[in-house]
């Protein structure tokens, strides 16, 4: 009899490692069925188009995949990596969805060298051949954070999930975002929408929800500014990433703003890591800020340093970018050379600079922890 991911999720309860919470559980339901459905289950034996299909009893068809969405903080991870322990198929896999579409273009461009060599048919798909090979070596597939921002990642969705459930790979994915709202805005967004159909047609589409961030009420009440910059700091700064994302390394990440690429050096459900260096030394603007604000709700910005007279423009970014924050209500959580009235002391931007000290001063309180902002994205 297969595990079900619920009764490690009670069990953590038993040990007053998890709050109860009806959402989760509810979630956890379908996947406990999912879960049997599993049982043993393995990739089909290669075959061409959908034969392999009337090969199998009809008990062996694929599964639903499912796709959970919700806001973050509501569990949506947390359930997911129950499932992926509780599962017994004999070949599996749980990775970030940024990092996965990552080795799937890596390894489209290498199949399509390989056909400019004359290695193999100038004719075959690569998008299906790689989905074959993904499938080959996990017949269930655990994505977290699953979003479309990049217009390469949208035009080759569609085919590359068609090509996994053909070959039999069970999907879970976890999202902020619904179906509907997958790419909203993007460019040729109506050639996206056949991918948005395929999903409502083959995954068990769940919200996830509930009253609270369980993760941000973790820091309510923390502090959240730190300085002098040294060991302790960052090692402060490193305990706080942890409470918020459970881990204790994001992967990188990347906003497209404007048409320009914008690096996330760490990134982590719902939250990112910078340095001051890369928001206010690199000629970045409002739009590259706002991106940063809509997208993550958690912001660690680490090495805010003390500015000379001659770092104006860094100073001048650096009001840019906590007005952006503020006004989006995200969170952040600092490391500085020293206390917000001392980053910048000089008489070109006093008002401004005074207004930047009191927000900063705003933002390290509980209340703002708690408030539920709108302007967030999830």
């Amino acid at each position: 009899m297969p595990r079900r991911p619920s009764t490690r999720y009670r069990n953590l309860i038993a040990d007053d490692r998890l709050e109860p919470d009806a959402g989760q559980l509810a979630v956890l339901k379908r996947l406990d069925a999912l879960a049997l459905q599993l049982d043993g289950y393995g990739p089909p034996a290669p075959a061409k188009g959908l034969a392999w299909l009337f090969k199998r009893k009809p008990s062996e068809a694929v599964p639903h995949s499912v796709y959970i969405w919700g806001d973050v903080g509501r569990g949506k991870t947390l359930v997911m990596d129950l499932f992926h322990d509780a599962i017994t198929p004999r070949t599996k896999r749980r990775i970030h969805f940024h990092a996965f579409m990552q080795e799937v273009h890596r390894d489209i461009h290498a199949y399509r060298k390989d056909q400019d060599k004359g290695l193999i048919d100038a004719d075959a798909d690569p998008i299906a051949s790689v989905a074959r090979t993904i499938a080959g070596e996990a017949s269930v597939l655990c994505l977290d954070e699953f979003q479309v921002k990049d217009i390469t990642d949208a035009m080759i969705l569609g085919r590359l999930f068609e090509a996994l459930h053909k070959a039999g790979c069970v999907i879970v994915a976890t999202s902020n975002i619904p179906p509907d709202e997958l790419y909203r805005n993007g460019l040729n967004r109506k050639l996206f929408e056949p991918f948005i159909a395929f999903i409502k047609s083959r995954f068990d589409v769940i919200q996830l929800d509930g009253p609270s961030d369980y993760r941000l009420e973790k820091l309510s009440g923390e502090e959240v500014y730190f300085c002098p910059l040294g060991p302790g700091s960052l090692a402060r700064l490193k305990l706080l990433w942890r409470k918020v994302t459970g881990l204790d390394a994001g992967v990188p990440g990347e906003l497209q703003v404007q048409g320009r690429v914008l690096p996330v050096p760490q990134a982590a459900r719902g939250a990112a890591w910078f340095t001051f260096s890369d928001l206010c030394d690199k000629p970045l603007g409002a739009a590259d800020y706002l991106a940063i604000a809509d997208t993550y709700k958690v912001v660690f910005i680490e090495g805010v340093r003390e500015l000379s007279e001659a770092q104006g423009n860094a100073a001048r970014r650096f009001i840019n970018l906590i007005d952006t924050l503020y006004d989006a209500h995200a969170r952040v959580v600092i490391s500085a050379d020293t206390p917000p009235q001392g980053i910048y002391r000089y008489a070109d931007t006093p008002v401004e600079f005074a207004r930047t000290v009191s927000r900063l001063t705003e933002m390290q309180s509980a209340q703002w922890w708690q408030q539920a902002p709108d302007a967030v994205a999830g």
